[in-house]
């Protein structure tokens, strides 16, 4: 009698195999949703505390335009017209997929700042309502005003 392996025990472990890979492939997948969202969180807190020493210099918080969403103050930075003129952040951080803007909306009295993100399916509601927080339709999940998390 020769010494092999049947066609079932090679399609068990093979399955076996399958199996595990694709738990360690979903177990990725969700740690990677849940660095990216800590990386906007991290970056909305960023911005808040560049908006925070904006206003502690002039008063009030910059407005923002009615549309398109997104920051007035663009890519480039947070910069204020005083002569000569005070630069709050030099870069704004990016969305970590390029897919999603980091909302502002302010009239100049308070603010809100929001961003959508990958692993919760919640909506906030700010007081300044965003329509959306990307290029697509999704709406902001997690939002920051003056005083922290709304």
């Amino acid at each position: 009698m020769k010494k092999a392996f049947t066609l079932i025990e090679i399609l068990v472990v093979a399955t076996i195999i399958c199996l595990l890979a694709l738990a360690g492939f979903v177990s990725y997948s969700q740690f990677m949703k849940q660095s990216r969202d800590a990386k906007r969180k991290a970056d909305i807190e960023i911005i808040r505390s560049a908006i925070e020493m904006y206003r502690s210099t002039n008063n009030l918080y910059p407005t923002s335009p009615v549309s398109p969403p997104g920051l007035p103050f663009g890519t480039a930075g947070l910069v204020d017209t005083n002569t000569p003129p005070n630069t709050y952040m030099s870069k704004i951080p990016t969305d970590p997929q390029e897919n999603g803007l980091y909302y502002y909306s302010s009239n100049g009295s308070t603010y809100t700042l929001g961003i959508h993100l990958e692993s919760t399916t919640s909506v906030c509601t700010p007081a300044l309502a965003a329509p959306s927080c990307n290029t697509t339709t999704a709406a902001c999940n997690y939002c920051m005003g003056p005083y922290g998390q709304l």
